[in-house]
């Protein structure tokens, strides 16, 4: 069974960064997709970014230039790394994987952002 953990959250100052990880195990499963939503309470899930196996990654028009998508195939991890946050930033973000960016089945359980001002 897949099984994807996140770390890296925490509480931040505006304007600060933070790196989040995602680690994948179990398996066979294919990732040729991994990736980040974020989820606030009353708001809809917002996909921050994604990246392929090939390492082409893509964002939401609000994080490109703040936010650094990467991965390590050999560890099957992601990372997000996340520059000059904003309070609006704060989200529970929650990893995925799957073999399509429109098809991520796998899912972790979170991690809390906080961004204070």
């Amino acid at each position: 069974q897949v099984q994807l953990v996140e770390s890296g959250g925490g509480l931040v100052q505006a304007g600060g960064s933070l790196r989040l990880s995602c680690a994948a195990s179990g398996g066979p499963f294919s990732l040729n997709v991994m990736g980040w939503y974020r989820q606030t309470p009353g708001k809809e899930r917002e996909l921050v970014a994604t990246i392929t196996s090939a390492g082409v990654a893509n964002y939401a028009d609000s994080m490109e230039g703040r936010f650094t998508i990467s991965r390590d195939n050999a560890k099957n991890t992601v990372y997000l790394q996340m520059n000059a946050l904003k309070p609006d930033d704060t989200a529970v973000y929650v990893c995925a994987a799957g073999p399509r960016d429109y098809h991520m089945p796998y899912r972790g359980k979170g991690t809390l952002v906080t961004v204070s001002s």
